[in-house]
């Protein structure tokens, strides 16, 4: 029998149970998947701890890489054998096998192994998205990237960088500013000792960045607003510190008339050409040396809980992959 990890109520890291479950075989469309390697995100404790609402009891993880072990009738996107990886519903990736919708996987290419692909593919099509669709970057932009050494952010600094920004980056330690600045960050800010909005406004000699990335929310969010230019775009795209509060439109016309969006990936890989153009474009980034990927933690994955703990203490850096 496989095993997997279950949550049955939301809270904290101990609510995550190893247990046995039963996989059973595919139904039409679907493949059963063997996962070699499972991705560590942000939002696996938005739905552990309620945020996110999902129905109880439930698997957890969205991410993942593996080996099509079996497929189901009609399937003509992958066959049995294939090295595939996938971001997405439905939940499920802490698990040795599981079931999964074919037409939502994507094959590897032999350039990249399994933990990358797990690493990437949460990450990298969001860091995609976000600089290349929901507020492309053009060169000689100035950006800012808050948690630039986190699994998005050293993806986004790097292609940022590739695609001619000029990229300032918050991070909370100097361990973490050096990771920033061997990842494409031109500027650094430690956010605890210093005040974020002023030393951007002392590097762009007042006049504020093109864009900012933010997947902090709330700590962060008015001084985001404050770092932009004039008409400026504000990409609040995660909430690692909260929810950001409402807040009035006209705030925006205050600022500058500031454009602001809150974009999720799954909108921006709804259909499968899109998933595949996503997909595509990532690994030839990697591929080309465009992006490179630090696989920096790794667990087991019966110690999620531990990874999860971690995680929030902001003990990780880069991306953390879960081995089953």
């Amino acid at each position: 029998m496989s095993k997997a990890i279950r949550i049955h109520n939301s809270g904290g890291p101990e609510v995550l149970s190893w247990e046995s479950v039963t996989v059973g075989d595919p139904g039409p469309g679907e493949v059963r998947l063997r996962n070699t390697a499972i991705g560590l995100n942000f939002i696996d404790v938005y739905h552990r701890i309620g945020l996110y609402s999902i129905g109880l009891p439930s698997g957890l993880g969205i991410e993942g890489a593996g080996v099509v072990e079996a497929v189901g009738a009609g399937v003509t996107e992958v066959a049995a054998g294939d090295r595939v990886a996938y971001a997405g519903m439905p939940l499920g990736a802490y698990a040795e096998e599981r079931l999964f919708p074919a037409d939502r996987l994507v094959r590897l290419p032999e350039a990249i192994d399994d933990r990358t692909a797990a690493a990437i593919m949460l990450k990298g099509m969001t860091a995609r998205y976000l600089l290349r669709v929901c507020a492309p970057v053009r060169d000689g932009d100035i950006i800012l990237v808050h948690a630039a050494a986190g699994g998005v952010g050293l993806i986004a600094c790097q292609w940022a960088r590739h695609l001619g920004a000029t990229v300032i980056g918050t991070v909370g330690s100097d361990a973490k500013a050096r990771l920033a600045r061997d990842h494409g960050c031109d500027h650094v800010v430690l956010y605890a000792q210093e005040d974020f909005v002023a030393r951007v406004r002392e590097i762009t000699n007042g006049r504020g960045v093109d864009i900012v990335y933010d997947s902090v929310g709330r700590n962060t969010f008015e001084g985001s607003l404050d770092c932009l230019r004039r008409r400026g775009t504000m990409v609040s795209f995660g909430n690692a510190s909260g929810a950001v509060a409402p807040f009035e439109p006209s705030l925006l016309a205050r600022k500058g008339s500031l454009f602001f969006t809150r974009p999720m990936l799954f909108d921006y890989i709804a259909t499968r050409d899109e998933l595949l153009e996503t997909a595509t474009d990532l690994f030839d980034a990697v591929a080309a040396g465009q992006v490179t990927v630090s696989v920096n933690q790794t667990y087991p994955l019966a110690e999620a809980a531990d990874a999860h703990r971690d995680l929030e203490a902001r003990r990780t850096a880069g991306s953390t992959v879960l081995v089953p």
